[in-house]
């Protein structure tokens, strides 16, 4: 059933007539042509579809528009402001973070999650914060250096 969904994208206001119960991962993609956001398992297994949900990081797959209303959202092409990459987009980009790319933006949506809650993480702590979020190119000493850089950066470490 179609229902008005208001929700924040991205910084902006943005209202849809959708189905309420359909999967936030496609509304992206398909009607708002935000494709940074992955299909991946679409179980809510792998993380490639991570966004960001009032703050939390959620597998957009596994919500439902009805969920969002009223809420924000922030995709990866959210993170940049005014033409400049967040340090986290930067961190990976400059540690070679990333071969295929396709898990990138859940990597760096959940590591955001993870820095927001906790600034200064360990080694092993990013390393538990990552683990559900998957990558099949081995970049894995890579993103968790990204990390600590970025941490770094933002004022962590």
């Amino acid at each position: 059933m179609k229902e008005r969904i208001k929700f924040t994208l991205n910084g902006k206001t943005t209202e849809l007539d959708v189905d309420s119960d359909r999967k936030l991962l496609w509304v992206l993609r398909t009607d708002l042509g935000l494709t940074g956001t992955k299909y991946g398992c679409g179980e809510g297994f792998c993380g490639a579809c991570t966004v960001l949900i009032d703050g939390e990081a959620e597998r957009s797959c596994q919500t439902s528009m009805i969920e969002i209303k009223n809420r924000t959202v922030v995709t990866i092409e959210g993170l940049e402001k005014d033409g400049d990459l967040h340090p986290l987009q930067k961190a990976f980009m400059d540690n070679d973070a990333l071969q295929c790319g396709y898990c990138t933006p859940g990597m760096i949506l959940n590591a955001y999650a993870m820095l927001s809650n906790n600034p200064d993480p360990t080694e092993q702590q990013i390393i538990d914060g990552m683990e559900d979020n998957l990558c099949r190119c081995g970049a894995h000493k890579r993103i968790i250096k990204a990390i600590q850089v970025a941490a770094k950066s933002m004022g962590g470490f």
